[in-house]
C-alpha cells in the first residue's frame, strides 16, 4: 500500500517528537516541513531526510502532494491554521489544545464534520498499553460501579521565577496555562478510561510567581535559559490548581495540576475506585498497573503482551520486560490515526473503530477548561455545558 504523504507545521519539541514517531509508522512518509523561520525548516528537513522545506505555512498547506498535516505550532496559531488546513481538504492531526477558546474549537469541530476528513487531537496518553488495560478492566465490570477518581499531573519546569517561555504569554498560549497545557491531558485520559465525561467542576487556581524574569530572546520549552538580560513581566495564568469534578456516571473526582512541583518531571497519574476493586497508573512508571482489593491480595500487572487484554496487547510492541514509554504512546496514536486515514481514503467509515481523540473530544476539553476558569473566578460549581 502506498505511503500517505505527510506535512508537518512547526519545528519545536512537538514537531520533532512527531517526526521521530512518524519514522516508525509504516503508513506515513513526511515529505514537507514548514516554519516561519525557513532556516529551521531546512535544517530539520536535512536532518530527517525531508524533501521539501517551506518558510510559509500556507505553502505547505496548499501543496497538492501533501495529504495529511500535523499542526505542531504554538497554541494561538492552532485555530487559524486548523481552519485553513480543513478548508484545503486535508486530513489533520492538531497538537492540543484544539484552539484557545471553546468558541473557536466549536467552529473547528463543525467544519471538520462538513469536510469529512480524518481529524484528531494529540492526546497521546490514551495510547499507553496499561491505560488501555485499565479501560478494558472498567468496561468489563471488574471494578464494579465507579465511585471515586483522583490524581493529577505534576511538573517542575516553571518552579523558579527565572523560568520563562512563550507558554507564559496568554496571547500565545491562551487564558489558561497549567490547566490547558497538562490538565487537559489528565481530563482526556481519565474520561477515555472511564467512558464518562466530566459534567461539573469546582476549581481553585494559583499563580505562584505573578512576576517572572523574561529573557530578551526566545527560550525553548523545558530548556533552562542561559545567562542573559531579562525583564520583569507580569504573569496572569495559573502555575497550579486543584479541581473537584463530577462525572456523568455519578462518580466524584479531584485532580491537582502543577508546573511548580520540585522533582516532578512529568507525573500524570490517576486512581479509580469501584465497588469491587481499584486501579492506579503513573505515567512515570508506564509499564505497571496496580489493582487493589479488600479481601484478597493486591495485584501488580506488568506490561507483557502475553498477559494483557487484546486491545491493550495491540499497543505493546515488545515482549515483557522490554520497557516502552512516552515515544511509544505517541507512536501508537499515529498508527491508529493513519489507519483511519487509510480507511477514509478507501471510502470506509473511519469513525467506526476510532480510539484517538477527534475534534469533538478536543472541543469538549476546551469546554472543561472554560468551566474551570469560570469556577475559579466565581468560586462556585460550574457545569461544563455553561
Amino acid at each position: 500500500m502506498a505511503k500517505i504523504k505527510t506535512g508537518i507545521i512547526g519545528t519545536g519539541f512537538s514537531a520533532q517528537s512527531h517526526m521521530e514517531a512518524l519514522s516508525r509508522v509504516s503508513d506515513a512518509e513526511v515529505i514537507a516541513i514548514a516554519s516561519r523561520n525557513r532556516e529551521k525548516a531546512e535544517a530539520l528537513a536535512e536532518r530527517y531526510g525531508i524533501k521539501k522545506a517551506y518558510g510559509r505555512y500556507e505553502d505547505l498547506i496548499h501543496d497538492p502532494e501533501v495529504e495529511v498535516i500535523h499542526n505542531c505550532t504554538a497554541n494561538h496559531l492552532h485555530f487559524s491554521l486548523n481552519k485553513m488546513i480543513l478548508e484545503a481538504g486535508k486530513h489533520l492531526l492538531s497538537e492540543k489544545p484544539l484552539a484557545i477558546s471553546s468558541e473557536e474549537s466549536a467552529e473547528l469541530a463543525q467544519l471538520a464534520e462538513q469536510k469529512k476528513k480524518v481529524h484528531g487531537v494529540c492526546f497521546n496518553y490514551r495510547h499507553y498499553p496499561m491505560v488501555e488495560e485499565a479501560r478494558q478492566a472498567i468496561q468489563s465490570g471488574h471494578l464494579g460501579e465507579i465511585q471515586l477518581v483522583f490524581g493529577g499531573y505534576l511538573q517542575d519546569w516553571l518552579l523558579y521565577p527565572t523560568d520563562y517561555n512563550w507558554r507564559l504569554d496568554p496571547e500565545k498560549n491562551g487564558p489558561s496555562r497549567a490547566m490547558a497545557d497538562i490538565g487537559s491531558h489528565w481530563c482526556d485520559t481519565v474520561q477515555h478510561v472511564l467512558g464518562h465525561k466530566v459534567t461539573e467542576v469546582f476549581a481553585d487556581l494559583k499563580t505562584v510567581h505573578p512576576i517572572r524574569k523574561k529573557p530578551k530572546r526566545d527560550v525553548e520549552t523545558f530548556h533552562q535559559p542561559a545567562e542573559a538580560d531579562v525583564e520583569d513581566v507580569r504573569v496572569t495564568t495559573e502555575d497550579c490548581g486543584v479541581v473537584l469534578v463530577h462525572f456523568a456516571n455519578g462518580a466524584l473526582g479531584s485532580f491537582t495540576i502543577s508546573q511548580v512541583n520540585a522533582g516532578r518531571k512529568n507525573k500524570l497519574f490517576f486512581e479509580i475506585a469501584g465497588t469491587k476493586s481499584a486501579l492506579a497508573w503513573d505515567q512515570e512508571k508506564p509499564n505497571e498497573l496496580w489493582q487493589g482489593f479488600r479481601t484478597e491480595a493486591n495485584r501488580h500487572l506488568l506490561r507483557d503482551p502475553a498477559l494483557l487484554s487484546g486491545s491493550a496487547a495491540s499497543l505493546a510492541h515488545y515482549p515483557g520486560g522490554h520497557q516502552e514509554g512516552w515515544p511509544d504512546g505517541l507512536k501508537n496514536l499515529l498508527i491508529r490515526f493513519y489507519q483511519s486515514v487509510q480507511m477514509a481514503n478507501r471510502g470506509e467509515d473511519w469513525k467506526r473503530s476510532r480510539t484517538f481523540a477527534d475534534f469533538h473530544d478536543g472541543h469538549q476539553i476546551m469546554k472543561i477548561i472554560d468551566a474551570i476558569l469560570k469556577s475559579d473566578r466565581e468560586k462556585r460549581w460550574v457545569t461544563v455545558s455553561e
